[in-house]
């Protein structure tokens, strides 16, 4: 009997839809945590920090996880985990005294859940039969852009049909998509590379320049999309003096669909576009975007780029990691562990140093330094074709 890929296909796009929930939802109970709980914002902020540590932390296990457990039970535990901690994260505030360990419990469960779905899914899918691989990385990052968006979108409807006061009954409606998709999972068939399925990996990774590059790449792809996506609102609120709502709307929302349509437009016409001109061409509209944003005197200009910079930054993060894949062929799970360990350094690096520069001296000045991370990234991808390039004529 022909096994459906496309069943699999549609179980690892519900599963980074998964991982958008988990990294958008609390954030927006921040306001409440605060005024309701009495949880300082500094407090809260720690909460980001904890779920994206815990998330490096797991990336870089991942790969005896995976030995141990194999792919498609690796796949399933983390959804086990991810429905766990978005349910607890609505029982445990409420039962507990210590409301602010209840929440810090919840995010570490689900934080662990999101750093396997990181892991796990885009290897599933780049090791499935298919032409377009670079294509099929971008459409499945695409839906972590469209979870994004629904998680927000949503949740603000939520917050308007039962009131703000209800959010716990919001999480427990989150809860029941990585529960849902863990039963569709079950059935999904999954191709495991040979060297997988005997428990060799290829470590000579670690003697080609080639893989470090690759690494700090992940690392700025990583950091060029959130030290935009971060601040997008509060750059919305103070240079438009714009309410909450209308802010995330404008801002993150806006990244959000703009990031979501570049991986879905490289995702259909992905095969005939060579994946490391497409990523030359991000990167520098990226490096262009940041400076307008920084330097241009109309605020409202500088807005436009915030969501040009989100289909900007599409390619960066599925091309790394499909350029990495095509380079070294049997790096399996443990590079694409690393890869997103350092994907996810840069995730916390990017608004970090963003958020460092902008208190001294403003959010302008804060994405201006920000800027040296998609430069870098230009640089890197043409010493990658030049190297490549001379390769052929030899």
């Amino acid at each position: 009997m022909t096994k459906n890929y496309n069943y699999t296909r549609v179980c690892c796009y519900i599963g980074y839809f998964v991982q958008a929930i988990i990294n958008n939802f609390l954030p927006l109970l921040f306001v409440t945590f605060n005024t309701g709980y009495g949880i300082s914002l500094e407090r809260l902020g720690t909460l980001i920090v904890i779920n994206f540590c815990t998330q490096i932390a797991v990336d870089i296990i991942s790969v005896k996880i995976i030995d141990t457990v194999g792919y498609k039970n690796t796949a399933l535990l983390a959804h086990v985990l991810a429905a766990t901690g978005l349910t607890l994260l609505a029982i445990l505030p409420r039962v507990m005294d210590n409301t602010y360990l209840a929440i810090i419990i919840s995010v570490l469960f689900y934080a662990f859940g999101s750093g396997l779905i990181e892991v796990i899914i885009s290897p599933i899918i780049e090791y499935l039969p298919s032409s377009g691989k670079a294509a099929s990385m971008s459409l499945l990052h695409s839906f972590y852009c469209w979870g994004q968006l629904v998680t927000v979108l949503l949740t603000t409807v939520l917050f308007l049909a039962i009131g703000i006061k209800n959010w716990s009954y919001i999480s427990l409606i989150w809860a029941t998509v990585p529960f849902i998709n863990l039963f569709l999972f079950i059935k999904a068939p999954i191709v495991v590379p040979e060297s997988e399925r005997e428990h060799k990996r290829n470590k000579d990774i670690f003697k080609e320049a080639d893989f470090y590059i690759m690494l700090l790449v992940m690392l700025c792809a990583g950091a060029s999309e959130l030290a935009v996506s971060q601040w997008a609102s509060a750059f919305a609120e103070t240079a438009l003096h714009l309410d909450k709502a209308a802010g995330d709307l404008l801002g993150p929302c806006a990244f959000a669909l703009f990031m979501g349509t570049g991986r879905v437009i490289y995702g259909v016409i992905g095969e005939k576009i060579n994946i490391k001109l497409a990523m030359l061409f991000c990167a520098v509209l990226c490096f262009v975007s940041y400076i307008v944003i920084a330097l241009s005197p109309s605020a409202m200009v500088s807005l436009i780029f915030c969501a040009i910079c989100g289909f900007s930054v599409s390619v960066m993060w599925p091309g790394t990691l499909s350029m990495s894949a095509a380079r070294f062929v049997t790096g399996g799970a443990l590079m694409f562990g690393l890869l997103a360990a350092f994907g996810d350094l840069g995730c916390s690096a990017g608004p970090w140093v963003t958020g460092i520069i902008a208190d001294k001296f403003g959010l302008n000045k804060g994405f201006l330094l920000s800027a040296i991370f998609p430069l870098f990234m230009i640089f890197v991808i043409i010493y990658l074709i030049k190297k490549d390039s001379i390769a052929k004529t030899r």
